[in-house]
């Protein structure tokens, strides 16, 4: 009789996360039961509004903000295209320079291309070997044409944090607005856009066990965007369109169950990741740990192993019912390397040797020490055919 299969393990939580079964209960109602539209006048569209709004209440609070300061989203994509284009737009007339880091987001990366193509001059800042901006870079690329910089708070790819309150006293100083994509540590890091001193900062639900397809633009009150979608009225012209309330109302739903349950989640993820660490580094040679060793995401372990192909490798686990990424989802099936390390200096056979572990909140020990058990194996079988070639 054959024995029962492994439970599965998943660790690609920087990519999407499990909607927790709380946010859906608390979506449900809002799929059939109160599914007016929320800019209609009647009772429907009023019922629909009042729970829009104190979501809107919940998200703002949740990151230290005023309500009026939302701009609810798609998604993360949506909001840091609505951040650089609508910024760059609404503020041309002040200058068209714009500065941002070679690790950003493509969302961001395309955004900034995208505006150079329309006669705005870009400066793409260098990062270090960990993956990290240096301020003194952001202060030296300032221009009196300078009206937008933008660099996220950590890197998707390979976790590590940036400087970014440093980055903003020196915007600030040059009456210059910063943009931050907090995607990756919303809900993961301390997040207050106030101590943070951006004026602009992206969110996504996903990312923390809410819906896809939702998001928000935390918009500092007095900064002037232009719409990147026309349409109606919506958020004070500001992003035309119905609202996906049940995905609003799940967002809002996640980030109260953060809330209640404190740092601890994040400090019993890194837990895990220093574990799983310390366990691939004690049994398997030719490893390397990219990105900052301590000012990194809680849950992002990106590894590099000599001699093998991430890529293989992530396919091999992936056989093995554990899935790890090489990079971001958003690139995936792109045959270049990753441009985030090969901005930190990996040339493209250490980048093509690289996996990301993203470990999230329901990350057991259980699933830890699967790993530990099948990728030993899994690194040297692929390993094996270079040895025998060599006579090794």
């Amino acid at each position: 009789m054959s024995g029962t299969a492994p439970k599965r393990v998943y660790l690609d939580h920087a990519a999407t996360t499990p909607v927790l079964p709380e946010v859906v209960t608390a979506m449900q109602p809002y799929f059939s039961e109160v599914f007016g539209n929320p800019s209609s006048d009647h009772s429907f569209g009023q019922e629909a509004r009042a729970a829009l709004e104190e979501a809107r209440r919940a998200v703002a609070g949740f990151i230290g903000a005023r309500p009026g300061e939302i701009v609810f989203t798609s998604g993360g994509t949506e909001a840091n295209n609505l951040a650089i284009k609508g910024f760059a737009y609404a503020n041309r007339y002040r200058g068209n320079h714009i500065v941002t880091s070679a690790v950003e987001h493509h969302s961001v990366l395309e955004s900034v291309r995208f505006l150079a193509r329309e006669g705005f001059k870009v400066t793409v800042l260098p990062v270090d070997r960990e993956g990290r901006v240096d301020p003194k870079d952001v202060a030296r690329a300032l221009t009196p044409r300078t009206v937008l910089v933008s660099v996220m708070h950590a890197n998707n790819e390979v976790g590590t944090i940036q400087p970014v309150a440093e980055i903003a006293r020196i915007t600030r100083r040059h009456g210059v607005c910063f943009h931050v994509d907090a995607v990756q540590t919303v809900g993961h890091l301390h997040l207050a856009v106030r101590e943070l001193g951006a004026d602009l900062v992206s969110l996504s639900a996903h990312k923390i066990h809410g819906p896809k397809g939702v998001g928000a633009l935390y918009v500092r009150r007095g900064v002037r965007l232009e719409p990147i979608m026309n349409g109606g009225q919506q958020d004070v012209r500001r992003r035309a369109g119905t609202k996906d309330v049940a995905a609003i109302i799940g967002f809002a739903r996640v980030v109260r169950l953060i809330s209640e349950e404190g740092p601890e989640s994040a400090q019993q993820v890194a837990w895990l990741r220093d574990r799983l660490l310390r366990g691939i580094m004690e049994s398997v040679d030719g490893v390397w740990l990219n990105g900052h060793p301590v000012e990194r995401l809680p849950g992002n372990l990106h590894l590099g192993f000599d001699g093998v192909d991430g890529r293989v490798l992530a396919r091999n686990l992936d056989r093995r019912g554990i899935a790890v990424s090489t990079g971001s989802a958003c690139s995936s099936g792109q045959s270049e390397p990753s441009h985030v390390l090969t901005a930190m200096g990996l040339n493209h056979r250490r980048a093509y040797s690289c996996v990301r572990f993203s470990l999230g909140r329901g990350t057991t020990m259980e699933e830890i020490e699967r790993v530990l058990e099948v990728l030993p194996r899994e690194v040297e079988r692929l390993r094996l055919p270079a040895s025998a070639h060599t006579g090794s």
